[in-house]
């Protein structure tokens, strides 16, 4: 009795040790639901910060789940129920986290909430490796919480303390709060604490050279890939990805440029005609979408679209390299077959 005693009392110190981290983790999620449907509304496709436009920015270098984020981008109508989902669900764990009900239940949605952001957008950050700490911290935190419980401060104790019928049922030990069975628990937080660590260097490796070799950062210069260039009917037709760069800001196309073999300009369309580009010769593939600007033509990050562009009788001798120009000065081509 006294052994169980002392459980409890130890169950509900350490859970009142990590009352800061529970709080903290739980409004960082709890907030993403508070700024898009209480401060602003940003879970609507008209409205301009859609959060389905931010989950498209994840595309390019996501570890695992690129195609199910291709799918979502691809599938407007799809993509807003998912948001709208993944918010709820957020606002969820955030508030009950915060609150300290059925904790571990809520611990293992923070789990599953930061390796969804790490596998999505840990690759983003341009003055720091913002999602990556997010992502990885996320982790550590929400196993931490799964071991200590709520504590003291949380509904859970308060319920244990009432004790409500519930509370003395086994799961509610693994799902809320309360003891966990020790014979097993130093092995099972080892083995599960170096499983998050090596996630941790393999993720910082993988998206930003981190643990050795050369450190790269994907979302400082924009990088604009060009593919499927088809030459038919004095047309060109070709299709930009905008892989690289900042999320928060867009690639701006000032020129593009025709060469011929020689390397030399045969046909160019400025800033004042790629700030007019017709609509009508852009296809979007995705709701994060290249389209004219006052002075340009915007390419966000993910955005993939197949522009066209008329050659007006030019020759085919002098149709040999298409090349695009960034108003930061980088360039990229692409060979006319």
């Amino acid at each position: 009795m006294k052994n169980n005693t002392f459980q409890e009392q130890f169950s509900s110190w350490s859970g009142l040790f990590a009352l800061s981290l529970r709080l903290v983790i739980g409004w960082t999620y709890f907030s993403a639901f508070w700024r898009r449907v209480v401060l602003e509304d940003k879970l609507s496709p008209e409205v301009a910060g859609y959060v389905g436009e931010k989950f498209n920015h994840f595309l390019p270098n996501a570890l695992g789940i690129k195609p199910l984020i291709e799918y979502l981008v691809s599938n407007p109508d799809k993509l807003e129920f998912a948001m709208i989902s993944f918010t709820i669900v957020e606002a969820i764990v955030g508030l009950f986290i915060m609150l300290g009900l059925f904790t571990r239940l809520m611990s293992i949605g923070v789990f599953s909430l930061a390796m969804g952001i790490l596998l999505g957008s840990g690759w983003l950050g341009t003055t720091c490796l913002d999602e990556w700490q997010i992502g990885v911290l996320g982790l550590a935190g929400g196993f931490t919480i799964f071991l200590t419980g709520g504590g003291f401060y949380s509904l859970d104790d308060f319920f244990i303390r009432k004790k409500y019928e519930f509370t003395s049922k086994k799961w509610f030990n693994y799902l809320g709060s309360g003891v966990l069975p020790t014979e097993k628990l130093k092995p099972f937080v080892l083995v599960f604490s170096l499983f998050i660590f090596a996630i941790t260097l393999f993720t910082n490796q993988y998206f930003h050279g981190g643990v050795f070799g050369k450190l790269h950062n994907k979302s400082v210069k924009p990088k604009v890939e060009i593919s499927n260039v088809v030459l038919a009917d004095n047309e060109l037709t070709f299709e930009v990805f905008r892989v690289e760069g900042a999320d928060v800001y867009g690639s701006f196309l000032i020129e593009i440029q025709i060469l011929n073999d020689k390397g030399e300009v045969s046909k160019s369309w400025s800033m004042n005609y790629l700030s007019k580009f017709p609509k009508d010769k852009i296809n979007n593939h995705y709701v994060a979408k290249v389209k004219p600007g006052k002075h340009s033509l915007i390419l966000p990050l993910g955005a993939k679209a197949d522009l066209s562009v008329p050659l007006d009788e030019l020759p085919k001798s002098e149709v040999k390299t298409l090349k695009l120009i960034d108003i930061s000065g980088a360039e990229w081509a692409a060979e006319i077959r």
